[in-house]
């Protein structure tokens, strides 16, 4: 059986072509989207005040920021994608179930982000040719599927332009993040200047004071765990774009440079400018397309609508094609290539009719954002105590690719690690069911809410221990630690 292919395969040096500003340039692109504006918006849209809203933000992605390096670094050491690495601690094997599973959330958020960009060119569409709305409306099409014909149109039109950009490859990703990241932050804060002239100021804007009185933590502890969810999955598959890197340097600054600090800035402006839309319009706008739709104007809507169709797109082509691409690859090596991962990951994005998952706030932060990190959670912290503490960052990479090697474990199965997740995300799903199924709400014991409050933190420290406990350090070490080119500037112990 291969458990190799084209993309699969350790990167050579010749390939190790990015640097700390392609990093940094592909966070502002992923961070600067809707969801990112929607997310801080949506804490605000649940009571909070705009200064717990950027606390939350900004806590939750310094938090997050620390397995994503930590997980970087055997992606650019040893020049090996996520699934790949992930045989390590689960099987050569066993690593299709955290692949899988971080494919399917990345399927949804393709949908999601697919379904903002379709709405943006049907937007613009409309702007052009207003008769055209008309004979593309139903409600009939509407309540069976919850979208418009129109809303349709414009989310198969996307998807098809996502689709040209996947069957490019890795490196046309790489040139429309350098080149969209300035332009976004632009559009951004031109949106903030016009809700600042409308509204009279920051002070107008900002003024609102919070509304959850003794319910803080209700809704901070899920904000703050939905915050550090959102990159959740980043945070496994960063291998997927770090074994590019020309060293640890490169990769470790850049994600710092580039992450935290981008999304306050974006999470603020999505803040002041859903502060100011009670001012302006009598009630709190928390999505930023019907936003746009209130502001009118032929040239406001259609920068916009533009603006916000390029930032999805390289935010989508990034953050969730790359990794399902390998995540489905790494099932059948031999059949699946990473063009044949990404179309299927557009397929599925598109059946799970992504618009349901983003209907309402709570629904969004607290179902989706937290319910995810339950599952990727226990995946991460298993993945980064197996390298740093059980293997003391050293791999065989010629037995990654081998049945009956190293990494064989039982019938390519590593059942410790297995055992581990499977504790975590069981003590998360009450919780989980509590929040997505009104009728469970009642059923389900207070102890396993407050533990859902803090999914990712508790699988991450759950999964984490018990797979240490189960597998210490009996684990032997290669003879000599392999380094790739990716660690040629930082020494062998890197």
């Amino acid at each position: 059986m291969s458990l190799s292919n084209e993309d699969l395969a350790p990167t050579p040096a010749s390939q190790r072509t990015w640097t700390m500003w392609h990093y940094a340039a592909l966070w502002v692109g992923m961070a600067v989207c809707i969801p990112t504006y929607t997310m801080a918006s949506g804490l605000i849209d649940q009571g909070m005040s705009w200064k717990e809203a950027i606390a939350c933000v900004a806590l939750g992605n310094v938090i997050v920021l620390v397995p994503m390096i930590l997980n970087a670094h055997p992606g650019t050491r040893y020049g090996v994608p996520f699934p790949v690495l992930a045989r390590a601690s689960f099987g050569v094997l066993g690593a299709n179930v955290p692949a899988l599973l971080r494919a399917l959330v990345a399927c949804g958020w393709f949908g999601i982000q697919t379904w903002i960009g379709g709405q943006a060119l049907w937007k613009l569409l409309v702007i052009v040719a207003p008769g055209v709305e008309a004979p593309f409306s139903s409600e009939a099409f509407k309540a069976a599927i919850g979208i418009q014909p129109g809303e349709l149109l414009g989310f198969a039109v996307f998807w098809a332009i996502t689709l040209h950009f996947i069957l490019k490859g890795t490196e046309s990703i790489k040139f429309l993040e350098s080149w969209a990241a300035p332009f976004l932050v632009v559009m951004g804060l031109i949106l903030l200047g016009w809700a600042y002239t409308r509204a009279g100021g920051f002070g107008p804007m900002l003024a609102q004071p919070s509304k959850l009185d003794g319910n803080f933590w209700q809704v901070f502890g899920p904000g703050l765990t939905a915050m550090v969810g959102f990159w959740a999955t980043l945070s496994l598959n960063i291998p997927d774009f770090t074994r590019y890197a020309k060293s640890q340097r490169d990769q470790a600054l850049g994600q710092a440079i580039g992450l935290p600090a981008t999304m306050v800035l974006f999470s603020f402006i999505g803040v002041a400018v859903t502060s100011a839309t009670p001012i302006l319009f009598g009630e709190t706008i928390w999505d930023p397309v019907k936003l746009l739709g209130r502001i009118g104007g032929a040239l406001v809507l259609t920068v916009s609508m533009v603006g916000l169709a390029v930032a999805t797109l390289s935010t989508n082509l990034a953050a969730n094609v790359v990794s399902p691409a390998n995540d489905f690859s790494n099932v059948a090596p031999a059949k699946i290539s990473y063009r044949m991962g990404g179309i299927i990951t557009a397929v599925i994005g598109a059946l799970i009719m992504p618009w349901k998952l983003i209907e309402s706030s709570q629904g969004y932060i607290f179902v989706w954002l937290v319910g995810y990190s339950a599952l990727l959670g226990p995946i991460g912290g298993i993945m980064i105590v197996d390298y740093f503490l059980v293997r003391q960052k050293h791999l065989d990479v010629d037995e990654l690719y081998r049945r009956g090697g190293a990494y064989e474990y039982t019938k390519g199965v590593n059942w410790k690690a297995m055992g581990a997740m499977a504790v975590a995300v069981a003590l998360n799903l009450p919780g989980f069911l509590a929040e997505a199924v009104p009728a469970w709400k009642d059923a389900v014991p207070p102890v396993f809410k407050t533990l859902y409050t803090y999914a990712w933190f508790v699988g991450v420290l759950v999964a984490g221990t018990i797979y240490y406990a189960w597998m210490g350090r009996s684990v032997p070490r290669p003879a000599k630690a392999e380094v790739s080119a990716g660690d040629a500037t930082d020494g062998p112990a890197a």
